[in-house]
């Protein structure tokens, strides 16, 4: 987020690892954790709904193909968009919230349930919801790939229940489907995070998403669209590795033998094996 949304004339961070650096050193450790609380707060409730709706659209679709994948995948990104948009727009503020010092001098926030009550309260349900345009373009089809990867992967790898290395596996599937995911709609994430900030300090850049993309261009070059990817995809590996091995190792210890054959489609992945 620091480094999507900087002031190309004055940058504070030259790259991923500088940023890494100035805030352990301007704002101890606890700096890298600025803005967790919303996270913490909304992601268990986005994963559960993602994987749910997933399941049950690829079920209503009838048959397992990579379209049907992709479509299930893009509906489940679309309405987490309710939860995640908000989510985002909390950790963004609290992540920008004194930026480079150790001592915070003022805290127009106290953590991220109060970020978003004063949001409310002063711009109402449509500053809750900034960002929500950009947010679902990006992670519609950006969970498309998502599950469309994920589904190829572990063909690919022919991942069986009962294969000893079913476990690294499943865990290297889901760390490239988060890389896919990202590298798929990075540009609007950048555009996104700075609509999100926009405002922050009193002064408002950008009309929109449009307004926001011109600006951006002419004032940085294409290079603005690429902004933060290194960090983005440092975290996207394990964060889905993670993720997606959980979820489907959960469901495999949750099923017996016997039910694992018989049971309708689940809500991860269709393969012919008996994964």
């Amino acid at each position: 987020v620091r480094l999507q949304v900087q002031n190309v004339e004055k940058p504070l961070y030259r790259g991923t690892f500088h940023c890494f650096q100035s805030i352990i050193k301007q704002e101890s450790a606890f700096g890298l954790y600025k803005g967790i609380g919303s996270p913490m707060m909304g992601l268990t409730f986005i994963n559960a709904l993602v994987f749910g709706v997933q399941g049950n659209t690829l079920r209503a679709l009838g048959k397992d193909t990579p379209l049907n994948q992709f479509i299930a995948g893009s509906a489940a990104g679309a309405i987490q968009c309710i939860i995640c948009c908000p989510m985002e727009l909390a950790k963004t503020r609290m992540q920008l919230q004194g930026t480079g010092e150790y001592k915070q001098k003022t805290k127009n926030y106290k953590n991220s349930l109060d970020c978003l009550i004063k949001i409310y309260r002063k711009e109402g349900l449509r500053g809750i919801n900034r960002g929500m345009v950009s947010t679902f373009i990006r992670e519609t089809p950006s969970f498309g790939f998502y599950f469309l990867t994920y589904d190829c992967m572990t063909r690919y790898l022919g991942c069986e229940a009962e294969d000893s290395y079913v476990i690294p596996k499943l865990l290297f599937s889901g760390g490239m489907s988060g890389i896919v995911s990202w590298l798929s709609t990075y540009p609007m994430d950048v555009i996104k995070s700075r609509l999100q900030a926009d405002g922050v300090g009193g002064v408002t850049q950008y009309k929109g998403i449009l307004d926001c993309v011109r600006k951006s261009y002419h004032e940085e070059g294409w290079r603005v669209f690429t902004r933060g990817l290194t960090s983005t995809l440092l975290r996207a590996f394990p964060v889905n590795a993670a993720t997606f091995a959980t979820v489907t190792v959960f469901l495999m210890y949750m099923r017996s033998d016997d039910n694992l054959r018989e049971c309708e489609p689940g809500p991860v992945i269709q393969q012919p094996s008996s994964l």
